[in-house]
């Protein structure tokens, strides 16, 4: 059986969320108090997990939230959660209370719109609802509760900051990147190259606390081994030949934000276990240097290869594996997303147009991208959507139309033969 707080406790608890540091003190110096309970988020997918783990009557909703609408999250709280108050800040001056006095004045209407035996209420309701809601027997409580359940999912499955496509294969994507947005878990995303990998990495950074903070990218394929480990650990000066001065390293400039390893599977088995430490330990040493540094830093890890098949070869490290998949993500490739190839062909489209009269997909040409095998992912669309662009620019009309016979594609059984 479900244990729930008593109303005392629940009366006092009251979660802030914005991204800006300086609206979430303001409200807490505000209301500060012995008996109330506060907690802080910095984005709407934060509040949303804070909300389901614990028990709260009033939630401080910054209007200018990084990652989901404010109103939606606003509308799906209070049907979702009842017997919490939603307060909506506004992002400018007027962002949140500015007094004590004008705080206590507004809190003290929240606490009579919801008072605590309003609050004993909804507790014994909720008690009351888990058996009532089995026997209902014309289902609208089971309807009710499963649109509030579709609300706050297609909140979470909106595009990722930096993504294109709504379609459905993509939204799973979405979500997970913001239910882990928060965290520190580490994660490891997956997928065929050129599909977007670092987007949604740079995505997570971005929703997460860590934003404000460096996102560092190491890319373990273009580094040659023997230059790899002076560039993810640092040196000291003197370490070797031709080290003047020493450099803190990649890890190091990653302090307080995120480390993302790109192609982590051409990481060389040699560095491995040095790895491998420093993300049990969150601590490395520097080449020639016997001092301990200490690296608060999130590691997000990407890969095109099948890193359980190189843990079979014994190519890749187990223990090193299962410490950088925290929680993986896989990004389908472009084949899979055919709904989403007009946005994001005319996404493209824009960017290379930049003031010049803006290209026309003809249906034809839209058909023919649809159809594309796209063995080069998002990658491999840019470039053929430049080309059509380029072609297009010599036609007469007004508005340029990009036609079958200006893509050139890699597959020559499904290139346009017209």
């Amino acid at each position: 059986m479900t244990s729930y707080p008593s109303p005392s406790s629940y009366a006092n608890h009251i979660l802030v969320a914005s991204p800006s540091h300086v609206v979430r003190q303001r409200v807490l110096d505000s209301l500060r108090s012995p008996s109330r309970r506060f907690k802080q988020a910095s984005g709407g997918a934060e509040a949303l997990v804070d909300l389901e783990s614990g028990f709260w009557q009033v939630l401080f909703l910054d209007r200018d939230l990084p990652d989901l609408n404010a109103e939606e999250l606003s509308a799906t709280v209070r049907q979702r959660y009842p017997g919490i108050e939603v307060v909506l800040l506004d992002p400018e001056s007027e962002s949140g209370p500015r007094s004590a006095r004008e705080s206590e004045n507004l809190l003290s209407k929240i606490w009579a719109a919801v008072s605590l035996d309003n609050i004993d209420n909804n507790v014994n309701d909720a008690h009351a609802g888990s058996d009532t809601h089995q026997h209902n027997e014309n289902g609208s409580a089971e309807s009710e509760a499963l649109a509030v359940g579709r609300a706050a999912q297609s909140i979470l499955e909106v595009p990722l900051p930096g993504m294109i496509g709504n379609s459905k294969i993509m939204r799973p994507v979405y979500r997970l990147a913001r239910l882990l947005a928060p965290r520190t878990t580490s994660v490891l995303i997956t997928g065929p190259t050129g599909c977007g990998k670092e987007i949604v990495a740079r995505a997570i950074h971005h929703l997460s606390p860590r934003a404000g903070r460096a996102f560092a990218v190491v890319n373990c394929a273009a580094i040659p081994e023997t230059l790899l480990e002076a560039e993810l650990f640092g040196y000291a000066r003197g370490a070797f030949t031709g080290a003047m001065q020493s450099y803190a390293g990649r890890i190091q400039a990653a302090q307080g934000g995120t480390l993302f390893l790109d192609e982590i599977g051409e990481m060389p088995l040699s560095l491995q276990p040095k790895l491998l430490r420093f993300l049990e330990q969150k601590e490395l040493q520097r080449l020639g240097s016997a001092e301990v540094v200490r690296v608060d830093a999130r590691v997000v890890s990407a890969t095109n290869a099948r890193l359980l098949v190189l843990v079979r070869e014994g190519k890749f490290r187990e223990d090193l594996y299962y410490r950088l998949c925290g929680f993986p993500i896989e990004i389908p490739p472009l084949r899979d997303r055919s709904e989403d190839i007009a946005e994001l062909a005319v996404h493209l489209l824009e960017k290379l147009a930049a003031g010049l009269p803006l290209p026309q997909l003809s249906d034809a040409a839209l058909q023919l991208l649809k159809s594309h095998r796209w063995d080069g992912n998002i990658r491999e669309l840019q470039n053929v959507i430049e080309r059509g662009f380029i072609l297009s620019e010599n036609q007469s009309e007004d508005r340029p139309v990009i036609r079958p016979e200006h893509l050139l594609l890699a597959d020559t059984s499904v290139r346009y033969a017209g």
